[in-house]
């Protein structure tokens, strides 16, 4: 034959028309070939339009009269009508269909390996079940042999006395009490007799059934190489799992120190801050202190300036010190006037000494009292200005979350609720009926004037948060008119608008989606899905297509001997999805 692709002439001649019929004696029809997927009117057409192909081994050696088409499993073409002779290139189409074939071959081949695998797991489970039996067989023979050697000794025993008692009666036949002594002996011999022989006969059954769990042990230990592989590997896999959990313990300490070391700074810095206050309390405290000692120094000032005037007045002299002396006759009659009222005083009696130092403890008393007063309204004004600005922080941050979780909720809404609306609002408390020309209705029907906030209350603390809904094609609806699956689905998009504003690392939704049909199940999973890159996501559920959207799933069975064990199972997903059910 000539190169691939180029016409040829080989010695066979053109085959007379009629049906075709076969090359040669393996040949096998091309339509034979095709699968059409049990479509009958794909394959008919099929068969129709490659009656005439066949599959040979050679194109050499064809029977002369053949007049059909004739293709090798390696590429080449045989055609008598042309009389050409074609090679197909090695990547051309049925290449592929062979390496398809191929891979076909090789994933019939892994399903069978995976199938070989879960029935050999399944056998080394079933033969450690069997060791494990074994052992409790083997446990209960030992037993029962322990106690047939205990029984054995004491048959041994009775058989000892009994041949003693023989022994004793065959050496005087003739003595002993009397005949009904002998006939006594005799039938406590017959009863030890039969006692023996059930005890033989118990003997050989145990034995008996020694040699019978004998066998049994015998098969197990047949089973404990592949139990011992088995056991091989689960420590092999241990050994990985407990290197991975030292690699989380160390990150986890990692993280541990680094959290302990900041606390300590903040607990120095929370110290600093406490020894600041304390010494300006300090210098408050020293300030006051001055504050009060000029004070009394004025007020001690101003008491001798009006006891001066109040004696310059008595005098008739100024209240200023004269800058010349005293005549001598008025010096004398100040003296017979300083004289004349200390007769005076004289004449008053006696005075209290303790006045002057009671006098002195009020006073100091009062200070303090003084003192402490200003301290309570230093503190007051401050404790006034802390609760103002934590008010105002509380305010800034409810207003702040609230404005970011009523933006994400109508984001999650439109998800939750295509062609629907959803807002948050923030409502005053209806505290009572709605005010009639400036009053309130009472019961009575008189009215009267609206309620006053109480003492230290505000009108934000009267504010709640609404949630109006509006699934498609309805009208907007109270919570309480919602349906269970609505009422589910507006708490879900609640719950992920808080999460939106103020994110956490874990999430346990327990059975969230119990109320739910598959549509909104699978609008669910979509929005979980779609949040998984930012938490984790542990959902407690029974809905299998919750399951089949996880990414690994965790579940409590209960064995044949009533002990319960946690399963778990991972699922091939795409690296973005981490959803844990």
């Amino acid at each position: 034959p000539a190169a691939s692709g180029a016409p040829s002439a080989p010695a066979a001649t053109s085959a007379a028309a009629g049906a075709p019929s076969p090359p040669a004696a393996s040949a096998e029809p091309l339509s034979a070939h095709i699968k059409a997927g049990g479509d009958e009117a794909v394959q008919a057409l099929a068969a129709a339009i490659l009656a005439d192909v066949w599959v040979v081994e050679s194109v050499d050696g064809l029977d002369p009269a053949f007049a059909g088409i004739a293709v090798t499993k390696d590429g080449r073409v045989w055609s008598p009508r042309t009389r050409e002779l074609r090679q197909v290139s090695p990547g051309g189409h049925d290449r592929v269909l062979k390496e398809r074939n191929r891979r076909d071959a090789l994933v019939a081949q892994v399903d069978e390996a995976a199938r070989a695998e879960k029935g050999a797991l399944d056998a080394v489970e079933a033969a450690q079940a069997k060791v494990a039996e074994a052992d409790a067989a083997r446990e209960g023979i030992d037993r029962e042999a322990r106690a047939a050697q205990r029984e054995r000794d004491e048959a041994a025993e009775a058989e000892r006395h009994a041949r003693w008692v023989i022994q004793q009666r065959r050496s005087a036949p003739d003595e002993g009490p009397s005949a009904d002594r002998k006939a006594q002996v005799e039938s406590q011999i017959a009863t030890e007799r039969r006692l023996k022989e059930r005890a033989d006969r118990e003997r050989a059954e145990r034995a008996r059934r020694l040699e019978h769990e004998g066998q049994r042990l015998a098969r197990d230990q047949q089973l404990k190489p592949v139990a011992e592989r088995f056991v091989a590997a689960l420590k092999t896999v241990q050994s990985a799992v407990a290197n991975r959990v030292e690699v989380l313990e160390a990150e986890l300490n990692a993280d541990k120190a680094a959290g302990e070391q900041l606390a300590k700074e903040l607990r120095e810095c929370a110290a600093e801050e406490s020894r600041v206050h304390g010494r300006l309390r300090e210098r408050g405290e020293a300030v006051t202190r001055g504050e009060v000692q000029a004070q009394r120094a004025r007020d001690h000032a101003e008491d001798v300036e009006a006891e001066l005037v109040r004696l310059a007045e008595k005098l008739g002299l100024e209240p200023e010190p004269s800058e010349e002396t005293l005549a001598e006759d008025e010096r004398s009659h100040l003296n017979k006037t300083i004289e004349r009222l200390q007769r005076r005083r004289e004449q008053l009696g006696p005075v209290n000494p303790l006045a002057q130092a009671e006098y002195k403890e009020a006073l100091e008393h009062v200070q303090e009292l003084e003192r402490q007063r200003e301290d309570l309204e230093t503190a007051m004004r401050e404790l006034a200005q802390l609760i103002k600005d934590t008010d105002r922080r509380i305010k800034e941050a409810f207003e702040e979350t609230f404005a970011a979780a009523a933006k994400n909720f109508e984001e999650v809404v439109g998800h939750l609720f295509p062609g629907g609306r959803g807002a948050l609002r923030l409502v005053h408390e209806d505290s009572g009926p709605r005010p009639v020309l400036g009053g309130v209705v009472d019961p009575d029907g008189e009215a009267s004037e609206p309620e006053e906030p109480e003492e230290g209350e505000t009108p934000e603390d009267k504010l709640g948060v609404e949630i109006e809904i509006t699934p498609a094609g309805k009208s907007t609806k109270r919570l309480t008119l919602l349906s269970g699956g609505e009422k589910t689905m507006t708490s879900l998009a609640f719950l992920f608008a808080v999460f939106l504003a103020k994110p956490s690392p874990f999430y346990i939704l327990d059975e969230v989606e119990a109320a739910l049909d598959d549509l909104n199940i699978d609008r669910f999973l979509q929005v979980l899905r779609g949040f998984s890159d930012r938490a984790q996501f542990i959902v407690v559920t029974h809905q299998k297509r919750t399951m089949e959207a996880a990414d690994a799933l965790y579940g409590v069975s209960m064995a044949g001997n009533g002990v319960s064990k946690v399963i778990s199972r991972k699922l091939p997903k795409p690296a973005d999805e981490e959803v844990a059910a």
